[in-house]
């Protein structure tokens, strides 16, 4: 009982710096946290994550069933619980509405562009994923496919949606996608958004590799054999995009044809 209550004042806090941040705006984005195998606190239904308070959040399973509570959970609930059940490293899920981002989202843009080291070495590619009609199954089958490789997806014409170790990582999280989409948009103003050459992108990988961000799981998680998120090492693997995939195989080829040629 005293963690539960720890984990609500802290969604209440973070409820209210997404709102000051400007990230959501009257009764906008949902907020959850793990807190065991097949239980959740999440954000009620039409109340402003700005004036949150413990009482108003809910418990609820891994179906969807209300355990404790006496307001509504968010409608957008599923998509929340997707990303627990196909990813059992994550222990907090966020999703708002981030100005920059969101107009990528409604743009059909993905930030997949290697523009910012900060953001390849900690963020990683963010996808799009296809327009789902909020609340409904739709939205959980779009981002479906990303979860399992990425920290991050745009949603389509709606928001961004983030997912961590922690509801802080979570947070940080969004703010890094955010701050990466308004600087992108800028550069794009000056036509100056160039891209990071394929070496300077390998430098910031190994460094990633070095500072032990690679398949290192920060919670020490064994994921379950016979599941999808297998796939998945830890909350802050590097993201593995086409673009990252070329280049490792670029590395390789170089490397034998140097080596054939000594």
């Amino acid at each position: 009982m005293i963690i539960e209550i720890k984990y609500k004042k802290l969604i209440c806090e973070f409820g209210k710096r997404v709102y000051e941040k400007g990230f959501v705006a009257a009764n906008d984005g949902n907020i959850s946290v793990r807190i065991d195998e097949n239980e959740f606190l999440i954000t009620p239904t039409n109340v402003s994550k700005g004036f949150l308070t413990p009482d108003m959040i809910v418990k609820v399973d891994g179906e969807g069933n209300v355990l404790e509570g006496d307001y509504k959970p968010t409608t957008e609930m599923k998509m929340h619980l997707l990303v627990y059940k196909e990813r059992p490293d994550v222990h907090a899920v966020l999703h708002v509405h981030p100005p920059y981002a969101t107009a990528f989202a409604i743009a059909g843009i993905p930030l997949n562009q290697a523009i910012l080291p900060e953001a390849i070495v900690s963020l990683g590619t963010i996808p799009l994923a296809q327009y789902g009609t909020p609340s409904t199954d739709e939205v959980p089958n779009a981002i479906k496919s990303h979860v399992y490789d990425h920290q991050g997806v745009l949603l389509e014409n709606h928001g961004a949606l983030t997912w961590g170790k922690n509801l802080e990582n979570a947070y940080y999280l969004m703010e890094s996608l955010e701050f990466t989409a308004k600087i992108n948009w800028i550069s794009r103003q000056l036509r100056g958004d160039r891209e990071l050459s394929k070496e300077n992108v390998a430098k910031l990988i190994d460094i990633k590799a070095m500072m032990g961000l690679e398949g290192v799981s920060p919670l020490g998680v064994d994921v379950p054999e016979g599941t999808h998120a297998k796939k998945v090492t830890s909350v802050n693997e590097q993201t593995l995009s086409d673009r990252d995939i070329e280049l490792i195989v670029d590395r390789v080829t170089n490397s034998v044809l140097n080596a054939m040629n000594q």
